[in-house]
């Protein structure tokens, strides 16, 4: 009993995993990541920065590396609130 218990516990774990992480979830997390960044790259300055967006991030926040000729700047979102900063 304790071992099916184990191992459906393992497999849900596993499922909510795999469907957290599907191609069109990180396409949509990018797609956030990316406006994001460009909204506080403009507030600051920025007309039209070219962005590289980390295609996942860390745990607990998405990357993003904005330029603008000799600008460069490092865009740090959290997943859990939304906030960006630019450094």
């Amino acid at each position: 009993m304790v071992l099916r218990l184990s191992l459906f516990v393992v497999l849900a774990a596993l499922a909510g995993a795999a469907s957290a992480s599907s191609p069109d979830a990180w396409s949509a997390f990018r797609a956030e990541v990316r406006s994001a960044c460009l909204a506080a790259a403009r507030a600051q300055g920025m007309t039209n920065p070219e962005v590289v967006t980390h295609p996942f991030g860390s745990q607990s926040y998405g990357i993003a590396v904005l330029r603008e000729g000799d600008d460069k700047r490092i865009c740090v979102f959290n997943k859990a609130t939304k906030a960006v900063e630019l450094t």
